[in-house]
């Protein structure tokens, strides 16, 4: 989600969300950098939300998720090696919104579904194949649950303007009592923002800053040694220090480093990078995701799953449309273990800043299209962000996409609410209890899932 100014007061009762920034990327998703306030040091304060771009330091937070045997295991298989591709290490792009998606899936979700996707032509999206398979996939069946539900943990990635920050003033992390709170309610994955900027201060392959890893390790350790899994997302939009970074082999070293503290925990899962956008190519994305992926197995981190994402912010309603189908399908992994993950909020344009749904069957429609890729491609994926406002239509639409991902849970392996942690206020989908905005209004329905 974007937004274009926010505030949250000292003491964290108020928030306040302006208009959504005029020159949205059409392909989603959440885009939200909080600037620490110079008034005051007691208290967290965060202002003027600006969307981020190669020359303004990228900031954090964006849309955005519980006991471990939710459902059977499932992993992707090898592919086909990808084409070798070698990129310089900075590049001078021109910003701007993507063309529109012109075209969706026609597949029904279910009878009574009545065909009201946004910005969609009645013709049919091709779905790229690859002759490869995946353990879950190649099934055919489902196993009616999810293996991960839960919800994003945001508070590490807050302040990007601020680096390395304070914290307390500039950035916070997680709340653990309130991870245990929702982990009572049976909902076990958590993903956790923070900064790369924060973690390997000065450049992405520096050595890792002892204290702030101390940080993460601690609500890491929190949710692992209860059973629960803990993802470690670097929230940082393919940027590094306000510029898109196209090294894919400092990208690589920065993902040894990582894996290298957390390789014998086989309940962390690793997400390479939060929502890629305007990017160089499609091609880069898929380099870059792929460097992750040689850095974590070359820590010997071997046994966890890895979280892939594409560009245009990893939205799965576009992800036929956007190049990531094709960018993305052949990615490799020695251990098998590679997940798609997708964002999917449900507002007009998909960008998760406003409330209001476009309809109560918008939730099912909009991953139609991936989940029929998923299975064509023998893949598995993940929702790893997705959200409504706190109103019947948007409780439907919630409701009706769950409803769909358990249906395919064959190829999709969870959903993790946007988003938890202890800064957002009233914020329209604070998931943190036990008054968030969200967690009051869809705690119960949540449950049904975990």
């Amino acid at each position: 989600m974007r937004f274009s100014a926010t505030f949250l007061a000292a003491g964290l009762t108020a928030f306040a969300l302006a208009a959504p920034i005029a020159e949205q990327d059409e392909y989603d998703e959440c885009d939200w950098e909080p600037e620490a306030s110079t008034a005051a040091t007691s208290a967290p304060t965060i202002l003027s939300t600006i969307k981020p771009s190669v020359s303004t330091p990228i900031v954090v937070p964006t849309s955005t998720s519980a006991a471990d045997g939710a459902g059977s295991s499932s992993e992707a298989t090898i592919n086909t090696a990808p084409s070798t591709l070698t990129f310089a290490t900075s590049v001078t792009i021109a910003t701007g919104a993507s063309s529109t998606p012109s075209s969706t899936l026609t597949t029904s979700v279910s009878a009574a579904a009545p065909n009201t996707l946004v910005a969609s032509t009645s013709s049919s999206a091709v779905v790229k194949t690859s002759a490869t398979s995946s353990a879950a996939a190649a099934t055919g069946s489902s196993s009616g649950k999810l293996k991960w539900f839960g919800v994003n943990q945001s508070g590490a990635e807050f302040g990007s303007g601020n680096i390395p920050g304070t914290l307390g003033t500039d950035y916070t992390w997680p709340s653990t009592s309130s991870i245990g709170t929702l982990m009572g309610t049976g909902m076990n994955a958590f993903r956790i923002p923070f900064l790369m900027e924060r973690l390997a201060r000065g450049t992405m392959t520096s050595a890792l800053d002892a204290t702030y890893l101390a940080s993460l390790k601690t609500v890491v350790s929190y949710i692992t040694d209860k059973g629960g899994y803990a993802i470690v997302d670097p929230h940082n939009f393919g940027r590094y220090a306000g510029s898109i970074f196209t090294s894919t082999s400092d990208f690589q070293t920065f993902w040894k480093n990582v894996a290298s503290e957390f390789a014998t925990n086989d309940n962390v899962i690793f997400d390479c990078n939060n929502e890629f956008h305007d990017e160089p190519s499609n091609a880069l994305v898929a380099s870059l995701n792929q460097a992750c992926i040689d850095g974590i197995r070359a820590a010997g981190a071997t046994s966890q799953y890895i979280f892939v994402e594409g560009t245009s912010y990893t939205g799965a309603w576009t992800w036929t449309t956007s190049g990531n189908s094709d960018s993305m399908v052949n990615l490799i992994d020695s251990s098998n273990k590679i997940v798609y993950e997708m964002h999917q909020y449900l507002d007009s344009d998909g960008s998760g800043t406003s409330a209001t749904c476009v309809s109560t069957t918008i939730g099912a429609e909009r991953i139609a299209a991936a989940t029929a890729w998923l299975k064509a491609n023998n893949k598995v994926g993940i929702i790893g962000e997705f959200a409504g406002g706190a109103n019947t239509a948007c409780e439907t639409a919630v409701t009706g996409m769950l409803d769909a991902l358990v249906a395919s849970s064959d190829v999709w392996m969870g959903a993790l609410w946007w988003g938890g942690g202890p800064w957002w206020g009233d914020y329209i989908f604070s998931m943190e209890p036990p008054s968030g905005t969200a967690y009051t209004a869809y705690i119960d329905l949540l449950t049904k899932y975990a």
